[in-house]
């Protein structure tokens, strides 16, 4: 596959290059991240010829964007697309004894020292949008993502509810008019858990979902009902965790994760299996991941993270590798792959 080629992302006017950069682990997420280290791989990326990268203000709480700003802002804007996300806003710690105790149980082993908290309201969401355009370093955003509003981080159906009311009252207004005055070019929402799709097609215009870990080549359940109501309304896809946290891309060694956690014994025994069939036709594992979501028309780009130079030439190796059709067709004889996903 060819990194740079662009689809078109949804009813948006957006095209975007079909593979990008995730910021996360520049946050620090399980790893720390020199300073060097984040320069040198941006640098990779870039002169890799990739133009989209994808952050947040979770991802390190602040970090991530301030990495990527210092490098992508001495860039030639025109040639950037870049998207961050709203539905926290960054503090100062009110109980720092607390904070670091928070702090290490989120993933982020380094990061900043600023504390999150959640609105998802109009105000909150022009806050949110200034506070990443300063991080950044820039004056314009392309795509603006609605970040975690989902069972898992509220933790409590209660407080989602309470979360959507506040964006289906105030902060989707906020999204429409940045975008109408042409100070983004789409809206997204990002996608964790399982059901999330669904209310938010039913409710909100939406131009893309920004999927992560629930569309891979692990795991196809959105296939049921989810992405074909995107397809109904027209609604594009963004991929995210390709690699389900880590398994996808290194196969059943030590401390892979998958989906952020430690794999059970059934995921260990599919990763291993499809590896083989991989193994059989040539196609290292990370190819296979990495490649698979694209063959879905709906979506427009994958986007793996990386913190060090050789990460990005990986992906950029494992995005260019051919792949046989007959991979595909063995994946799915073998019940290892849905029948019905979108393959050569």
């Amino acid at each position: 596959m060819d990194p740079h080629k662009r689809r078109k992302l949804g009813r948006s006017e957006v095209w975007l290059p079909q593979l990008g950069f995730g910021g996360a682990p520049l946050g620090d997420l399980f790893t720390k991240v020199l300073e060097a280290d984040a320069e040198a791989t941006l640098a990779a990326a870039w002169n890799a010829g990739i133009r989209f990268y994808d952050t947040a203000p979770w991802y390190g709480r602040g970090q991530s964007e301030h990495r990527l700003g210092r490098f992508l802002y001495r860039q030639p804007r025109k040639e950037v697309m870049l998207s961050t996300k709203v539905g926290r806003i960054l503090g100062a710690p009110a109980d720092p004894e607390a904070f670091e105790i928070a702090r290490r149980s989120a993933g982020w082993v380094g990061g900043l020292n600023f504390e999150p908290r959640f609105d998802y309201s109009y105000d909150g969401v022009m806050r949110a949008y200034e506070d990443s355009l300063q991080r950044l370093g820039m004056t314009r955003i392309d795509l603006l993502v609605i970040h975690d509003l989902d069972l898992n981080d509220h933790k409590t159906q209660t407080r989602v509810d309470a979360y959507f009311a506040q964006l289906l009252t105030g902060g989707f207004r906020a999204l429409a008019e940045l975008k109408a005055a042409g100070l983004i070019g789409a809206i997204g929402a990002g996608v964790n858990d399982l059901g999330t799709i669904l209310p938010f097609a039913a409710h909100f215009d939406l131009d893309f979902f920004l999927v992560a870990l629930r569309y891979t080549l692990g795991e196809q359940q959105t296939l049921d009902a989810e992405i074909p109501k995107c397809a109904e309304r027209g609604i594009g896809l963004i991929i995210g965790g390709v690699f389900s946290s880590g398994l996808y891309a290194t196969g059943p060694v030590p401390g892979a994760r998958y989906n952020y956690r430690e794999p059970t014994p059934d995921e260990l025994n599919k990763v291993q299996d499809i590896g083989a069939v991989c193994q059989r036709h040539g196609v290292p594992l990370a190819a296979a991941a990495l490649q698979f979501p694209l063959h879905h028309p709906l979506v427009a780009a994958v986007i793996p993270g990386a913190f060090t130079p050789e990460h990005v030439e990986r992906n950029i190796a494992s995005f260019r590798h051919e792949i046989p059709d007959a991979l595909w067709a063995e994946l799915k004889h073998e019940g290892l792959l849905r029948a019905d996903a979108p393959t050569p």
